[in-house]
């Protein structure tokens, strides 16, 4: 299957530039991201949290700007003046339930409600496809019903609700698969928390450089407000196979409950049909080969 080239997704996903207010900009999708928006030609703006610990970070086409989203006050410099939002930060692995509510639920509400005053065009928020919950393996579209077990899933699930209920804000919600390449340890990382699960198990994945065609394609487009999308790799390797990429050993299968959690896997068509996008590296294996997971 070809591997579209960067210039290709450039050309079809950016209608013009954009000054663009980016959380989670240290994390490891919004640093690649804020890079990648920048390179397409977008003002962005990296709100952290303490400029001085993320110098690192600013750039060509990245400026930082101090804000806090458990500290309300502090969101409104962040926001004057820019066309969109793009909401990336997250309490994730290791959050206690009170902690994945306060930052990924209360903390976002914080951040719309000043997009909203704000007059901020578009509010592109990624969610999680774990919200979904166990469905045994089966394909999951953005209409099925949502039934998370852990922490994460269920504060990233109240806010995606909170969020379309919103009037006067064009939200835009991308639910995120495992997300891999562009030099993040991610898939190794991951290895010993998925060492007991079924080899055979599939889930599914996305590669950095689709992540940020698909929030592109987000902000880029027109309409519609307020709908969900998937996005997602064509094919959903197995898990051998994906430990097989960093050079590990299948694993082992011997906790099959605790994986029901992650089995779903995302049906990504709406995003194709309704935006025109197709994954820069289709398959696991087309980043393996371009040295790119």
């Amino acid at each position: 299957m070809a591997v579209f080239s960067n210039s290709r997704w450039r050309a079809a996903a950016i209608v013009h530039r954009m000054d663009i207010l980016l959380t989670g900009a240290t994390g490891k999708v919004g640093s690649r991201l804020a890079r990648r928006l920048a390179k397409a030609g977008h003002a962005v703006r990296a709100m952290v949290r303490d400029t001085n610990r993320a110098g690192g970070l600013a750039g060509p086409g990245i400026v930082l700007v101090e804000g806090d989203l458990m500290r309300p006050g502090t969101l409104d410099t962040a926001v004057r003046g820019v066309d969109a939002v793009v909401h990336c930060a997250a309490f994730f692995r290791g959050a206690t339930p009170g902690q994945a509510h306060a930052i990924n639920h209360q903390g976002t509400r914080h951040l719309a409600e000043a997009a909203r005053k704000a007059g901020v065009g578009r509010f592109v928020f990624t969610s999680t496809g774990l919200v979904y919950g166990p469905n045994g393996g089966a394909v999951a579209s953005e209409d099925d019903a949502c039934a998370p077990v852990d922490a994460y899933p269920l504060s990233k699930l109240a806010a995606e609700r909170m969020l379309l209920a919103i009037e006067g804000l064009d939200v835009r919600i991308l639910r995120l698969p495992f997300v891999y390449g562009d030099g993040d340890p991610h898939i190794g990382e991951v290895v010993p928390l998925m060492r007991a699960f079924p080899p055979a198990q599939r889930m599914s994945i996305a590669h950095h450089a689709d992540v940020a065609q698909a929030v592109s394609r987000l902000l880029a487009a027109p309409a519609p407000a307020h709908r969900i999308y998937n996005v997602t790799d064509d094919e959903a390797p197995d898990l051998a196979a994906l430990f097989a990429a960093v050079g590990q050993p299948p694993p082992d299968g011997s906790d099959p409950e605790r994986a029901r959690a992650f089995a779903a896997v995302l049906d990504g068509r709406r995003l194709c049909d309704d935006l025109g996008f197709r994954p820069l590296y289709p398959r696991l294996a087309d980043a393996v080969a371009a040295g790119q997971a």
